[in-house]
Protein backbone atom coordinates (compact mmCIF):
# COMPACT_ATOMS: atom_id res chain seq x y z
CA UNK A 1 0.00 0.00 0.00
CA UNK A 2 2.00 2.94 -1.29
CA UNK A 3 1.33 6.50 -0.15
CA UNK A 4 0.39 8.67 -3.18
CA UNK A 5 2.09 12.01 -3.60
CA UNK A 6 0.07 15.01 -2.52
CA UNK A 7 -1.59 17.09 -5.22
CA UNK A 8 0.45 20.19 -4.52
CA UNK A 9 4.10 20.42 -3.55
CA UNK A 10 5.13 22.54 -0.64
CA UNK A 11 8.17 23.43 1.39
CA UNK A 12 8.53 23.69 5.14
CA UNK A 13 11.23 25.55 6.99
CA UNK A 14 12.66 23.67 9.93
CA UNK A 15 13.97 26.10 12.51
CA UNK A 16 16.92 24.87 14.55
CA UNK A 17 16.77 21.63 12.55
CA UNK A 18 14.27 20.69 15.17
CA UNK A 19 13.35 21.69 18.68
CA UNK A 20 15.45 20.31 21.49
CA UNK A 21 14.04 19.32 24.85
CA UNK A 22 15.14 22.66 26.25
CA UNK A 23 13.76 24.65 23.31
CA UNK A 24 17.21 25.85 22.28
CA UNK A 25 17.48 27.47 18.86
CA UNK A 26 19.98 26.75 16.14
CA UNK A 27 20.63 27.01 12.39
CA UNK A 28 17.86 26.70 9.83
CA UNK A 29 17.56 23.59 7.64
CA UNK A 30 15.14 23.64 4.74
CA UNK A 31 13.37 20.38 3.86
CA UNK A 32 11.32 20.35 0.67
CA UNK A 33 8.99 17.69 -0.71
CA UNK A 34 5.78 15.78 -0.14
CA UNK A 35 5.25 12.93 2.28
CA UNK A 36 6.37 9.70 0.63
CA UNK A 37 8.61 11.52 -1.86
CA UNK A 38 12.38 11.82 -1.46
CA UNK A 39 13.00 15.16 0.27
CA UNK A 40 15.51 17.78 -0.71
CA UNK A 41 17.50 18.93 2.30
CA UNK A 42 19.20 22.33 2.17
CA UNK A 43 21.81 22.70 4.89
CA UNK A 44 22.96 26.07 6.21
CA UNK A 45 26.57 27.17 6.48
CA UNK A 46 28.31 26.50 9.76
CA UNK A 47 28.50 23.79 12.37
CA UNK A 48 25.71 21.27 13.16
CA UNK A 49 23.42 21.58 16.16
CA UNK A 50 25.48 19.39 18.52
CA UNK A 51 22.55 17.91 20.45
CA UNK A 52 19.48 15.79 19.76
CA UNK A 53 16.71 17.88 18.19
CA UNK A 54 13.44 16.52 16.87
CA UNK A 55 10.46 18.07 15.13
CA UNK A 56 7.29 16.62 13.66
CA UNK A 57 7.21 18.37 10.32
CA UNK A 58 4.02 16.70 9.05
CA UNK A 59 1.44 15.40 11.51
CA UNK A 60 0.09 11.89 11.00
CA UNK A 61 -3.26 10.52 12.13
CA UNK A 62 -2.41 6.82 12.52
CA UNK A 63 -1.48 4.78 15.57
CA UNK A 64 1.04 6.09 18.09
CA UNK A 65 4.54 4.64 17.60
CA UNK A 66 5.81 2.65 20.60
CA UNK A 67 9.31 1.51 21.49
CA UNK A 68 8.69 -2.18 20.75
CA UNK A 69 7.03 -1.63 17.35
CA UNK A 70 8.30 -2.76 13.98
CA UNK A 71 8.41 0.47 11.98
CA UNK A 72 8.02 0.74 8.20
CA UNK A 73 9.25 4.05 6.82
CA UNK A 74 10.84 5.91 3.98
CA UNK A 75 13.87 7.84 5.14
CA UNK A 76 16.82 9.91 4.02
CA UNK A 77 19.94 10.20 6.19
CA UNK A 78 22.81 12.65 5.83
CA UNK A 79 26.08 13.10 7.66
CA UNK A 80 25.82 16.69 8.88
CA UNK A 81 29.36 18.01 9.02
CA UNK A 82 28.87 21.61 7.87
CA UNK A 83 30.83 20.90 4.68
CA UNK A 84 29.49 18.56 2.00
CA UNK A 85 26.79 17.08 4.31
CA UNK A 86 26.90 13.93 2.21
CA UNK A 87 23.99 11.57 1.74
CA UNK A 88 24.51 8.49 3.88
CA UNK A 89 21.49 6.41 2.80
CA UNK A 90 17.98 6.76 1.40
CA UNK A 91 15.24 4.16 1.08
CA UNK A 92 13.86 6.19 -1.83
CA UNK A 93 16.92 5.22 -3.86
CA UNK A 94 16.11 1.55 -3.24
CA UNK A 95 12.55 1.87 -4.53
CA UNK A 96 11.01 0.36 -1.39
CA UNK A 97 10.55 1.47 2.22
CA UNK A 98 12.72 0.19 5.05
CA UNK A 99 11.57 -1.83 8.05
CA UNK A 100 13.27 -1.95 11.43
CA UNK A 101 12.47 -2.81 15.05
CA UNK A 102 12.45 0.60 16.73
CA UNK A 103 14.11 -0.81 19.84
CA UNK A 104 17.09 -1.97 17.76
CA UNK A 105 17.61 1.25 15.80
CA UNK A 106 20.21 3.84 16.71
CA UNK A 107 19.28 5.68 19.91
CA UNK A 108 18.53 9.01 18.23
CA UNK A 109 16.10 7.50 15.74
CA UNK A 110 14.33 5.56 18.48
CA UNK A 111 13.91 8.67 20.62
CA UNK A 112 12.86 10.77 17.62
CA UNK A 113 10.03 8.49 16.47
CA UNK A 114 8.51 7.28 19.74
CA UNK A 115 5.24 9.00 20.54
CA UNK A 116 4.57 10.31 17.03
CA UNK A 117 1.81 8.89 14.84
CA UNK A 118 1.92 6.83 11.68
CA UNK A 119 1.68 9.19 8.73
CA UNK A 120 4.05 11.73 10.26
CA UNK A 121 7.21 13.15 8.77
CA UNK A 122 9.76 13.41 11.57
CA UNK A 123 13.10 15.20 11.18
CA UNK A 124 15.95 14.77 13.62
CA UNK A 125 19.45 16.11 14.16
CA UNK A 126 21.32 13.30 15.93
CA UNK A 127 24.61 13.94 17.75
CA UNK A 128 27.37 11.31 17.81
CA UNK A 129 26.41 10.08 21.27
CA UNK A 130 22.92 9.18 20.01
CA UNK A 131 24.15 7.71 16.70
CA UNK A 132 26.29 4.74 15.76
CA UNK A 133 28.69 5.01 18.69
CA UNK A 134 32.40 4.14 18.60
CA UNK A 135 32.08 1.62 15.74
CA UNK A 136 30.20 3.38 12.93
CA UNK A 137 29.65 1.91 9.44
CA UNK A 138 32.36 2.28 6.83
CA UNK A 139 32.88 5.80 5.53
CA UNK A 140 31.82 7.39 8.82
CA UNK A 141 33.65 8.49 11.94
CA UNK A 142 32.56 8.22 15.56
CA UNK A 143 32.25 12.03 15.68
CA UNK A 144 29.78 12.38 12.81
CA UNK A 145 26.45 14.07 13.47
CA UNK A 146 23.47 12.77 11.49
CA UNK A 147 20.38 14.38 10.03
CA UNK A 148 17.33 12.18 9.30
CA UNK A 149 14.06 12.80 7.50
CA UNK A 150 11.66 9.91 8.24
CA UNK A 151 8.21 9.40 6.69
CA UNK A 152 6.46 6.81 8.88
CA UNK A 153 4.25 4.49 6.83
CA UNK A 154 3.37 1.93 9.49
CA UNK A 155 4.07 0.68 13.02
CA UNK A 156 3.28 -2.84 14.21
CA UNK A 157 3.30 -4.02 17.85
CA UNK A 158 4.48 -7.47 18.97
CA UNK A 159 0.90 -8.79 19.19
CA UNK A 160 -0.28 -7.54 15.77
CA UNK A 161 -2.48 -10.14 14.08
CA UNK A 162 -4.89 -10.67 11.19
CA UNK A 163 -8.30 -9.19 11.95
CA UNK A 164 -10.46 -10.11 8.97
CA UNK A 165 -13.39 -12.52 8.64
CA UNK A 166 -12.96 -16.19 9.55
CA UNK A 167 -11.02 -18.20 12.08
CA UNK A 168 -9.52 -21.65 12.34
CA UNK A 169 -9.55 -24.41 9.75
CA UNK A 170 -7.70 -27.35 8.26
CA UNK A 171 -5.31 -27.83 5.35
CA UNK A 172 -3.88 -31.22 4.31
CA UNK A 173 -4.76 -32.54 7.76
CA UNK A 174 -3.10 -29.63 9.57
CA UNK A 175 -5.48 -28.14 12.14
CA UNK A 176 -5.22 -24.42 12.88
CA UNK A 177 -7.06 -22.79 15.77
CA UNK A 178 -7.31 -19.14 16.78
CA UNK A 179 -9.54 -16.37 15.53
CA UNK A 180 -8.98 -12.81 14.31
CA UNK A 181 -6.58 -10.90 16.55
CA UNK A 182 -5.28 -14.10 18.19
CA UNK A 183 -2.04 -16.03 17.87
CA UNK A 184 -2.69 -19.21 15.84
CA UNK A 185 -1.98 -22.72 17.14
CA UNK A 186 -1.08 -25.66 14.87
CA UNK A 187 -1.70 -29.39 15.22
CA UNK A 188 0.06 -31.52 12.59
CA UNK A 189 -1.22 -34.94 11.41
CA UNK A 190 0.75 -38.17 11.50
CA UNK A 191 0.24 -39.15 7.86
CA UNK A 192 2.62 -38.45 5.02
CA UNK A 193 2.73 -34.83 3.81
CA UNK A 194 1.32 -33.78 0.43
CA UNK A 195 3.79 -33.71 -2.44
CA UNK A 196 2.71 -30.33 -3.78
CA UNK A 197 2.37 -26.80 -2.41
CA UNK A 198 -0.96 -26.21 -0.73
CA UNK A 199 -2.37 -22.99 0.70
CA UNK A 200 -5.66 -21.79 2.15
CA UNK A 201 -6.93 -18.43 3.40
CA UNK A 202 -8.33 -18.97 6.91
CA UNK A 203 -9.06 -15.34 7.78
CA UNK A 204 -10.11 -13.16 4.85
CA UNK A 205 -8.62 -9.69 4.97
CA UNK A 206 -10.36 -6.61 3.61
CA UNK A 207 -7.29 -4.96 2.09
CA UNK A 208 -5.99 -4.93 -1.50
CA UNK A 209 -4.32 -8.04 -2.88
CA UNK A 210 -0.57 -8.28 -2.47
CA UNK A 211 1.65 -7.85 -5.50
CA UNK A 212 5.09 -9.17 -6.40
CA UNK A 213 7.79 -6.71 -5.36
CA UNK A 214 5.89 -5.33 -2.37
CA UNK A 215 7.21 -5.26 1.17
CA UNK A 216 4.96 -7.46 3.31
CA UNK A 217 4.68 -7.11 7.08
CA UNK A 218 3.86 -10.48 8.63
CA UNK A 219 3.42 -12.57 11.72
CA UNK A 220 3.91 -16.30 11.29
CA UNK A 221 4.23 -19.70 12.94
CA UNK A 222 6.29 -22.40 11.22
CA UNK A 223 6.55 -26.14 11.93
CA UNK A 224 8.47 -29.09 10.49
CA UNK A 225 6.14 -31.85 9.26
CA UNK A 226 6.75 -35.08 11.14
CA UNK A 227 8.64 -33.74 14.14
CA UNK A 228 6.40 -30.76 14.83
CA UNK A 229 9.52 -28.76 15.73
CA UNK A 230 9.35 -25.01 15.34
CA UNK A 231 10.83 -23.85 12.03
CA UNK A 232 10.47 -20.18 12.97
CA UNK A 233 7.99 -17.99 14.81
CA UNK A 234 7.66 -14.22 14.90
CA UNK A 235 5.19 -14.67 17.74
CA UNK A 236 7.88 -16.45 19.76
CA UNK A 237 10.46 -13.83 18.82
CA UNK A 238 8.07 -11.07 19.89
CA UNK A 239 8.40 -9.04 16.69
CA UNK A 240 6.64 -9.03 13.31
CA UNK A 241 8.91 -9.33 10.25
CA UNK A 242 8.88 -7.64 6.86
CA UNK A 243 10.24 -8.91 3.53
CA UNK A 244 9.79 -8.44 -0.19
CA UNK A 245 7.48 -10.96 -1.83
CA UNK A 246 7.68 -12.45 -5.31
CA UNK A 247 11.33 -11.49 -5.83
CA UNK A 248 13.22 -14.50 -4.46
CA UNK A 249 13.86 -12.86 -1.09
CA UNK A 250 12.01 -15.67 0.71
CA UNK A 251 11.50 -19.38 0.04
CA UNK A 252 9.74 -20.15 -3.28
CA UNK A 253 6.71 -21.58 -1.47
CA UNK A 254 6.03 -18.22 0.14
CA UNK A 255 6.52 -16.34 -3.14
CA UNK A 256 3.88 -18.57 -4.73
CA UNK A 257 1.41 -18.66 -1.83
CA UNK A 258 1.45 -15.05 -0.62
CA UNK A 259 1.23 -13.08 -3.87
CA UNK A 260 -2.41 -12.16 -4.52
CA UNK A 261 -3.58 -12.56 -0.91
CA UNK A 262 -5.76 -9.74 0.50
CA UNK A 263 -3.97 -7.68 3.14
CA UNK A 264 -5.29 -8.55 6.58
CA UNK A 265 -5.54 -12.27 5.78
CA UNK A 266 -4.29 -15.35 7.63
CA UNK A 267 -2.95 -18.01 5.27
CA UNK A 268 -2.05 -21.64 6.00
CA UNK A 269 0.69 -22.98 3.72
CA UNK A 270 2.20 -26.48 3.33
CA UNK A 271 5.57 -26.18 1.59
CA UNK A 272 7.17 -29.29 0.01
CA UNK A 273 10.99 -29.61 0.14
CA UNK A 274 11.48 -28.40 -3.43
CA UNK A 275 9.87 -25.06 -2.60
CA UNK A 276 11.43 -24.64 0.83
CA UNK A 277 15.02 -24.28 1.96
CA UNK A 278 16.93 -26.11 -0.77
CA UNK A 279 19.91 -26.99 1.43
CA UNK A 280 17.96 -27.00 4.67
CA UNK A 281 18.73 -24.92 7.73
CA UNK A 282 20.89 -27.20 9.91
CA UNK A 283 20.42 -28.47 12.48
CA UNK A 284 16.66 -27.87 12.58
CA UNK A 285 15.49 -28.18 8.96
CA UNK A 286 16.73 -30.88 6.57
CA UNK A 287 16.63 -30.54 2.76
CA UNK A 288 13.93 -33.24 2.66
CA UNK A 289 11.61 -31.60 5.20
CA UNK A 290 8.09 -30.43 4.41
CA UNK A 291 7.24 -27.23 6.26
CA UNK A 292 3.94 -25.85 7.54
CA UNK A 293 3.34 -22.13 8.05
CA UNK A 294 0.47 -19.98 9.20
CA UNK A 295 1.11 -16.43 7.99
CA UNK A 296 -0.74 -13.25 8.94
CA UNK A 297 -0.34 -10.63 6.19
CA UNK A 298 -0.53 -7.41 8.21
CA UNK A 299 0.36 -4.86 5.52
CA UNK A 300 1.87 -4.45 2.07
CA UNK A 301 3.84 -1.46 0.73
Amino acid sequence: MRVPPLLAAFSLMLVAACTSAGGQGGPEIEVLGDFGVKPKVVFPDGEPAGDLRVREQMVGTGSVIKGDDLVVAHYTAHVWDGEDNRLLASSFNQGAPASFPLGHSIAGVGKALRGHRVGSRVVAAIPPGEGYGPNPPGGMTADDELFYVVDVLGAFPPDAAARGRGGGGTLAGVKVTGGPGERPALTLPRERPPARLQSKVLIQGAGPRTQAGQLLVTQYEGRVWGSGASADSTWEAGQPKAFQIGTGSVIPGWDKALVGVPVGSRVAVVVPPGLGYGKGLPPLIKPTDTLVFVVDVLAAY
